[in-house]
């Protein structure tokens, strides 16, 4: 076992999780999804052609009597604002929560005063309420929801108690009972609050699944920037030999064809003596490359640990590494994606261990483990279960808080991408485990010569 608790300054912390897991909140995921006007604009018109044939059906079609022109005219006024919106405002360009929460407001409205006119509650086509509070539901935030649904509530009931004759043949002969109609408004809130319940819940989930995988595709491109750092400084080396052995060449024939002692041979001479520097400078860049691939690219067991926990040591606590194997100690292929989710995995128990995170890795014929353990307060036994999901986190001075949101969620799925499984449960030593296992051949290894 290896410690890696030397007093070396504190190295900058892979802290590029922290303040993903920290987008637990509302706010970074409450924009996606937001209506565009377009939506709005289109959704009203297929209302106003939808009100305008069962209007012409029920007066012409079926004869019934009732407020034709009130009702026309409130069909109007969806019409003329539509027009209105797409007059004056650009329609491919997402709407405000209040724009919003006004436009559908006023569809609210809109149909409140037509079932006023034709029967109330009892209407059939009061079912209708559930529309606009189910489309904030699906794309706007809590408030909107909120609002707009007390809105449809409030209107709905007052339709219990005040509306025009629903048209009848003949007129006024039909009329449904007080409890009926109170069920009917009761169907109406129990529906629209269980789907606009329902469809908050799944939307909601979906932006922050769509949001977490979107950061783990953006962390996993910056940390392959980084890896390819090596070989670009080897690519330039080479593509600069070239001209600075050009100079180097005339360099030399300046100095043979000046005066010794002359200003232009002084000059010459140390033309070509930082051009040699140059190259020197340039080979060792190189070099590094060619290194870089070797030591980089091809690691061991405890070389990959250390590396995962260089950038946390000096910040009080005891880090060890240590490997173990029943077979021909393996090497692994170097990944972006495994160094950044055991970082983050180390980032984690080095936040919460009272005093000493330990780092090992097992392995046998078929099969490497790598195990990060602390000695902190381990993993609530509530959330265990939903560990691994994004911001499957607790506000709190817990386990739960913070890095055990998004970034265990984008660590978990890193490590996926690599071929193999992540668990979590207590550890030995007191505190949580992470336990990551790969069958061998997923993640290159072969034998040591």
């Amino acid at each position: 076992m290896k410690a890696l608790n030397a007093a070396v300054p504190n190295a900058p912390a892979l802290r590029g999780f922290g303040a993903a897991a920290a987008v637990t909140g509302e706010s970074p995921v409450a924009t996606l999804g937001s209506l565009r006007r377009q939506t709005l604009v289109t959704l009203r018109w297929g209302a106003v052609v939808g009100q305008a044939l069962a209007l012409i059906i029920v007066s012409q079609l079926l004869g019934f009597d009732y407020p034709l022109i009130a009702c026309g005219l409130a069909i109007l006024a969806s019409a003329a604002v539509n027009i209105a919106v797409t007059l004056t405002m650009p329609l491919d360009r997402r709407v405000s929560d209040f724009e919003a929460y006004m436009q559908l407001g006023f569809d609210l409205w809109q149909l409140a005063g037509l079932l006023w006119l034709t029967g109330g509650i009892t209407n059939p086509f009061a079912i209708l309420f559930l529309a606009p509070v189910v489309t904030a539901a699906t794309t706007l935030s809590r408030w909107v929801v909120v609002a707009l649904g007390t809105m449809a509530m409030t209107l709905s009931f007052s339709l219990v108690f005040l509306y025009q004759p629903l048209p009848w043949s003949p007129a006024g002969s039909f009329d449904l009972p007080m409890v009926f109609k109170l069920g009917i408004w009761m169907a109406i809130f129990v529906g629209s609050t269980f789907t606009s319940l329902y469809a908050w819940r799944t939307t909601k989930e979906s932006r922050k699944m769509a949001f977490a995988l979107a950061t783990t595709e953006a962390m996993l491109a910056h940390e392959q920037k980084l890896s390819a750092l090596g070989g670009l400084a080897a690519a330039a080396a080479h593509e600069l030999g070239t001209p600075l052995a050009t100079i180097q060449v005339v360099a030399k024939e300046m100095s043979r064809e000046v005066e010794a002692g002359s200003p232009l041979a002084e000059d010459a001479a140390l033309i070509l003596s930082q051009s040699l520097r140059c190259r020197e400078i340039l080979e060792q860049l190189s070099q590094r490359g060619d290194e870089g691939d070797m030591m980089h690219d091809a690691l061991s067991p405890e070389d990959l640990l250390e590396e995962a926990a260089e950038p946390f040591i000096g910040r009080g606590k005891d880090i060890s590494v240590s490997s173990e194997g029943h077979e021909v100690d393996p090497v692994l292929q170097r990944q972006p994606e495994l160094l950044y989710a055991l970082k983050n995995y180390v980032d984690n128990a080095v936040d919460f261990a009272k005093s000493r995170v330990e780092l090992s890795a097992e392995w046998n014929a078929d099969t490497l483990t790598i195990n990060v353990d602390d000695d902190g307060p381990g993993f609530e036994t509530a959330l265990l279960g939903r560990l691994g999901q994004p911001y499957a986190s607790t506000r709190g001075r817990t386990r739960t808080a913070g890095g055990l949101g998004l970034g265990v969620f984008i660590s978990g799925t890193l490590i996926e991408r690599t071929g193999g499984t992540v668990s979590y449960a207590r550890s030995p030593m007191g505190g949580a485990r992470v336990q990551a296992t790969w069958p061998r051949d997923r993640l290159s290894i072969t034998a040591n010569p």
